[in-house]
């Protein structure tokens, strides 16, 4: 009997997959491993942004049409979500009977939560609160859940944090066992010298943080010599870093607790700890008076700003001086009185971190000029200014010393052979930078032969770029589109150097309190010097948590971007319908987006740029007028109203100023 039709088994198809990103207006974006795809609103189906998803290709790609969100990206629609980003929301709760309904506060999630009203009467209409989702939502049904936590009133600015924190599922309640744990840890100085530490507490040592700090985890000290080990030697730089290792042991109730959290994270009204604060805030923190545990490198330095040796030991110190940056900046300028002996050593810590600076330039490491913005707030979390942080002498000096002990460590752990957690920054992927050269190619000082070497990833022909093209007009173009070429750097087993720094070796142990990779390298080193064995769960594991901790670095870099954003609109309230002197930060399809002096930024709508079709140009960053020819372009300065601010969302919506100035 002859078969009609196939009966053999069919293999399910493999889609692509990828995390989706969706934008506010509700369409989405999938980056897959067989290209990035452009998910139309109707496409999205149930898939919330962050979410991991399986795609299926619809058509051929749109081009050149700036209304078109897909650009050059081909559409494809949602199969299904493998796994889900989120399993609370926060939002507003309202009452329709016989439902309570939680209106999502992140405006790229656009399913409500409905809840059973009757089981949670008692929460009120309009309050901001945290909701589990039971069930999520499906062609059929909607997404289901019940409230675990009433924040407050949905209109109270001050609980931007509270909004931070829940939308990002930050922790910030330590379990029972840990903070008793944390709690029962002492110094005990006698006990530390019959261990074995150096007593140190003789030398004279300072920190040097932000004025609002409360963990002090390193700090520094500086004595001239002559020699050492019979070569050449102008100074032994100390840099003692909090004992944390010594509190944390691997697996304990305080250890479980720092893994899962792996950094502390600083929004712009508090800091969500990564250590009880019985730890970061008091037996850890390196506190002037204080005798503390402390890991110590000494780091013997040369005229020529080379190490010419060092020695690595725990040690039992006591800080003598904690200054903030405006301080030790103010002394460094000669505005300020203070102790002889302080003020000789800073005037030390500068002239290393000097010889340092050109020593990494010289081997290729980047400088990019950058600046960060903090809001400043008042004493009941109102945002009242922008306070704009740039590298000075005093910030500088500590970081120069930092970025010396890691790679002195670093070194130390890798010539032995040992484990480490290294901190990898690898040079820009071919794509990235033939896509700057094309931009840089029309630029008469871009010449052919540094256009081949800065393709190459050659990091002294984009020291040589970045050089060539500052003070002109294109200087934030060119210097926008190196930045978002350069790789993002991650923590890893394997060693594979930091481009950036121009160091072939490097990993993170300066600052333990506040980042678990630290702690990690801690007890690796701590079981080196004693000859110990390191803890064997956390070297099997060690690829794993660096991932981890990688993951959770850009998690707490997401939310404090967010919350600074909010603190930031919270403040430009007050300015709408002003003008202000901005800079093209971004190109899209629908519109540009713009950053002000102080850092913020927001979009100008392509509505808003003119009255005729404007095509848009990916690989030069532009947007050109059909009519007119009028280009918009990234880095292009330009003059902009403050038309709209939300705060909830973030965002804020530019308009261009018209040609009269006020």
């Amino acid at each position: 009997m002859g078969r009609t039709r196939r009966t053999a088994r069919r293999r399910p198809k493999a889609y692509p997959r990828g995390i989706i990103e969706v934008n506010r207006a509700g369409y989405g974006f999938v980056r897959t491993a067989e290209g990035d795809f452009f998910i139309p609103r109707s496409c999205v189906a149930d898939a919330f942004d962050g979410d991991l998803v399986e795609v299926a290709r619809k058509g051929s790609p749109r081009r050149g049409r700036a209304g078109s969100q897909a650009g050059d990206r081909p559409e494809a629609r949602v199969v299904r979500v493998l796994e889900r980003a989120h399993t609370t929301l926060v939002g507003t709760y309202e009452v329709a009977e016989p439902f309570g309904i939680v209106i999502p506060d992140d405006k790229r999630i656009h399913h409500d939560i409905f809840t059973d009203l009757s089981t949670q009467p008692e929460v009120a209409d309009g309050a901001l609160v945290r909701v589990c989702i039971d069930a999520y939502p499906t062609r059929k049904s909607a997404a289901f859940g019940h409230i675990i936590e009433v924040l407050g009133s949905a209109e109270d600015a001050l609980l931007s944090s509270e909004r931070i924190i829940a939308r990002n599922d930050l922790r910030t309640c330590f379990a029972e066992e840990a903070l008793a744990q944390a709690s029962a840890c002492a110094v005990d100085a006698e006990g530390a010298l019959c261990d074995g530490y150096r007593d140190i507490r003789e030398r004279f040592t300072f920190t040097i943080d932000p004025a609002d700090a409360k963990d002090f985890d390193d700090a520094l000290s500086v004595e001239r010599m002559d020699a050492y080990e019979g070569k050449p030697c102008r100074w032994r730089l100390g840099v003692h870093i909090a004992d944390v290792a010594h509190y944390a042991l691997w697996d304990s109730a305080v250890d479980r607790e720092a893994r899962k959290r792996a950094t502390s994270v600083y929004l712009a009204d508090r800091v969500v700890p990564m250590l009880p604060e019985a730890l970061s805030d008091d037996v850890c923190s390196l506190r002037p008076g204080e005798d503390r545990r402390c890991m110590t490198v000494d780091i013997y330095v040369d005229g020529n700003g080379a190490m010419v040796g060092c020695d690595m030991y725990p040690a039992l110190m006591r800080s003598d001086a904690r200054l903030s940056y405006a301080q030790a900046l103010a002394m460094l300028k000669g505005r300020a009185e203070g102790e002889q002996a302080l003020h000789a050593r800073l005037e030390d810590a500068r002239a290393i971190a000097k010889l340092r600076e050109a020593w990494r330039a010289a081997r290729g490491g980047l400088e990019f000029s950058t600046k960060e913005a903090k809001v400043r707030l008042d004493a009941d979390g109102r945002a009242v200014g922008v306070h704009i942080r740039q590298k000075d002498d005093a910030t500088s000096l500590i970081e120069e010393a930092m970025i010396f002990a890691n790679e002195a460590v670093a070194s130390w752990l890798e010539q032995r052979g040992l484990p480490c957690a290294y901190r990898v920054h690898e040079q820009p992927h071919a794509d990235a930078l033939e896509g700057v050269v094309r931009v840089l190619g029309e630029f008469k000082w871009f010449d052919p032969a540094l256009a081949e070497r800065v393709a190459a990833g050659d990091a002294h022909a984009i020291q040589r770029a970045l050089a060539e093209v500052e003070g002109r007009t294109e200087q934030e173009l060119v210097t926008s589109l190196l930045l978002r070429a350069m790789t993002r750097a991650a923590y890893t087993p394997r060693n594979a150097g930091h481009y950036g720094l121009g160091l072939d070796t490097y990993c993170h142990f300066t600052s333990p309190i506040r980042r678990y990779p630290d702690l990690m390298v801690h007890r690796l080193l701590r079981a080196a010097l004693t000859g110990a064995k390191p803890p064997q769960q956390m070297v099997d594991r060690l690829g794993q948590l660096c991932e981890h901790c990688s993951a959770a670095e850009r998690a707490a870099e997401r939310a404090e971007r967010q919350s600074q954003e909010m603190k930031m609109a919270e403040y430009l309230q007050g300015f709408a319908g002003q003008r202000f002197d901005a800079v093209i930060s971004g190109v899209a399809t629908y519109g540009v987006y713009v950053q002000l002096e102080c850092t913020a930024e927001g979009l100008v709508p392509i509505r808003d740029l003119g009255n005729e079709y404007f095509i848009f140009d990916a690989a030069a960053h532009l947007l050109r007028g059909s009519d007119t020819g009028r280009i918009f372009r990234l880095g292009q300065p330009v003059e902009v109203v403050l038309a709209e601010v939300d705060v909830l969302a973030p965002s804020l919506t530019f308009r261009l100023a018209s040609k009269k100035r006020r």
